[in-house]
């Protein structure tokens, strides 16, 4: 592999520019139609406005509408950085693009709502693209903790990269090994991407503790209210172990980088952890949207919502044990009720309430 087209130039896609170009990729980078005022910049002088950091030389901008230029006749690797609210658009594009089976890489997060269950992000690419190619595209994923901004200076970073072709995984993980981006091969496809979707729907709920201490009386030792965020960390991650294998993923992956780890990091700042922050404050989800973060794009929420009729229809069905899920059940209560967030700390340890 030697060339590699990737297609969303957000803060994400941009930094994945510095593992494939470090490695000796020639690196072309595509904006959707969300990021002409990126491209701009980046021609004028490859400067990321969102990221504030020079890209490598080595990186070519194209807009959306040079996609199938930039692809060409000898990509040898498509990454796709679209937001999961994206992916039926990029989809589209492979479709009129693709004239050969060439890999695709997707650091896009999420999951496909259906009926009574779950599908992959990946697998919902794949099958898409076979039935309107009529071929197989091998279709894998990067998951676990990565934040763009650190990677976009080359700070330590490791992630998992997953297929069902255990080969390609390895493949691709030996060609993005740098001294700083360390990936490992996974082909626990349900298990990496329920965690990388569902990592942000929990850590609204840790993001909760934080906030919750706006409404208390401050302590004469200016005590912090962590010993609560951890709780509510460990009750995400059973939750997460009992989501994943009820849809076919393994515990390990939980346990792992793409559970554990990518947990950890979402907690630490962003978006979903703001969220919480201010459901803890006792803001309802439309008041914060509407108030301290609107216009923001709040993953954990919208999967959430998205999510909440096939994760109720798991639950009925018996596919998934629904006393397994007390925080899930909060969570979506208060996203789709617009009620005030109550963490059920009793359920969480099995206290009577008699």
């Amino acid at each position: 592999m030697k060339t590699v087209t990737i297609l969303g130039a957000g803060v994400m896609g941009s930094a994945m520019t510095l593992p494939f170009a470090d490695r000796g990729f020639e690196v072309r980078l595509v904006g959707t139609h969300l990021d002409g005022e990126i491209i701009e910049s980046l021609r004028a002088n490859l400067l990321h406005p969102k990221l504030n950091v020079t890209l490598p030389t080595p990186v070519k901008s194209y807009t959306y509408d040079q996609f199938a230029e930039a692809v060409g006749n000898d990509t040898d690797l498509i990454l796709l950085g679209i937001s999961s609210a994206g992916v039926n658009w990029a989809i589209e594009r492979l479709s009129e693009t693709l004239k050969k089976p060439i890999p695709v890489l997707m650091i896009t997060k999420g999951m496909h709502p259906q009926s009574t269950s779950l599908a992959t992000l990946p697998d919902l690419v794949a099958k898409s693209l076979k039935q309107k190619l009529g071929f197989d595209v091998p279709v894998a994923a990067i998951g676990g903790p990565c934040i763009a901004g650190e990677l976009a200076v080359r700070r330590l970073t490791g992630t998992v990269i997953v297929s069902h072709d255990e080969a390609l995984a390895a493949q691709l993980c030996a060609a993005l090994e740098t001294d700083y981006y360390h990936p490992r091969p996974s082909t626990d496809m349900v298990g990496v991407e329920t965690c990388a979707a569902f990592k942000n729907f929990f850590a609204i709920a840790v993001g909760w503790a934080h906030g919750a201490m706006a409404r208390m009386a401050p302590a004469e030792n200016k005590a912090q209210n962590n010993n609560a965020a951890s709780v509510i960390f460990d009750q995400s991650v059973r939750e997460m172990i009992a989501l994943t294998q009820a849809l076919g993923g393994t515990a390990e992956s939980v346990w792992g980088m793409p559970g554990v780890g990518d947990l950890y990091v979402t907690c630490q700042a962003g978006r979903n952890s703001r969220l919480g922050n201010n459901l803890g404050r006792g803001l309802t989800y439309s008041e914060t949207r509407n108030g301290p973060m609107k216009g923001d794009t709040i993953e954990g929420a919208e999967l959430g919502v998205a999510t909440a009729h096939s994760l109720r229809a798991m639950m009925a069905g018996g596919v998934l044990d629904e006393a397994a899920m007390p925080l899930a059940n909060a969570l979506l209560k208060t996203l789709l009720s617009d009620t005030p967030l109550e963490i059920p700390w009793r359920v969480f340890h099995r206290v009577s309430n008699t």
